[in-house]
Formats: structure tokens, C-alpha cells, sequence
């Protein structure tokens, strides 16, 4: 009887020594990236808009120049993509100035505007840009396209047609 359950014992160890532990089978490697994959994904990332770091636009109107530092959004990349540009400057309200571009700017990342004057804005129901010249309310359609860098007491006095350019 002893060794009949000594022969048991032995044959139910064998199918359990047999299967191992699971944690210690060692990890397949990797999949590695094939060429055309690396490829297409570096052509992706150089289809994206310029950082912006440094990024920056001037308004040119007579003898002044202002100069803005763009934020990274889309809709500021959609700015920049459309200068140079000439065209009309208009007086709006008691705080901004404002200009049309020529085309919708993409607000879908944009932060909303807020601060006071400096603010580079899109009020993105009459598509247009405008540029704070003193305090303003916040406002929902209303998105943050950079903050002026230099120029800001010339903001009041700007009117009439301007070149808007990127810097450098």
C-alpha cells in the first residue's frame, strides 16, 4: 500500500513539475518598428506646425511696429500660415482694435482670452482677430492667440491699412 501511494504521489508531481511558473518564462522581445512605419511616423511629426518658441508676427502701421509672441495653438499656427498680409485695421469698442484675415482660424485647442491689455485674441463668431489695447470681460467665443512683446502703448494709435509679417 506504501508504495502504491508513493507511485500516485509520484505521477501527480510529474504534471505539475512539468508545466513550470508562468512568471518565470522569460518575455518575448518587443515588436520593433518596421522602416516604413518609422518612416510614415517622422513624416507625420514634420507635418505639425512650428513650435512656438520664438514664434512671433509684427504689425507694421507708418513709422511703428508692434510685435506679438504667438502661444501654440492651432489657431494661432493658422495666423501665422496666412502672413503676410495687408489689410485694414478697425477701431471696435473702447478696448481693442480688430482685423479680418483671410481665413478661419482652427479654435479647437485655443485657450480662452483673458488678462487685459497685451492680448492677442480670435472672436471666433465674426472671425476676426483683435488686438486689446486696455481691460476687457471674459467671453466664450473668445481665444488666446499670444500676448504682446513689444509695442503695447502704440496699440490705441494703430489704424488705417498694415502689413502684418512674421519675425525672423
Amino acid at each position: 500500500m506504501n508504495r502504491f501511494l508513493v507511485f500516485l504521489y509520484a505521477m501527480l508531481m510529474i504534471p505539475t513539475t512539468a508545466c513550470g511558473n508562468a512568471a518565470s518564462a522569460p518575455e518575448p522581445p518587443a515588436p520593433q518598428e518596421s522602416a516604413p512605419q518609422a518612416a510614415e511616423q517622422d513624416a507625420n511629426e514634420s507635418m505639425q506646425p512650428e513650435p512656438a518658441v520664438g514664434r512671433q508676427i509684427q504689425i507694421i502701421f507708418g513709422e511703428n511696429t508692434l510685435v506679438y509672441e504667438l502661444n501654440d495653438s492651432q489657431a494661432a499656427a493658422d495666423l501665422y500660415d496666412q502672413l503676410p498680409l495687408t489689410l485694414e485695421v478697425e477701431d471696435y469698442s473702447t478696448n481693442e482694435k480688430i482685423f479680418y484675415p483671410p481665413e478661419a482660424l482652427d479654435t479647437t485647442d485655443a485657450p480662452q482670452a483673458e488678462g487685459g491689455a497685451g492680448v492677442l485674441a480670435y472672436y471666433e463668431p465674426w472671425g476676426n482677430v483683435v488686438l486689446l489695447y486696455d481691460d476687457f470681460s471674459m467671453n466664450g467665443s473668445l481665444y488666446a492667440l499670444g500676448q504682446i512683446a513689444s509695442g503695447s502703448e502704440q496699440i490705441r494709435e494703430l489704424t488705417g491699412t498694415v502689413t502684418i509679417e512674421k519675425v525672423g
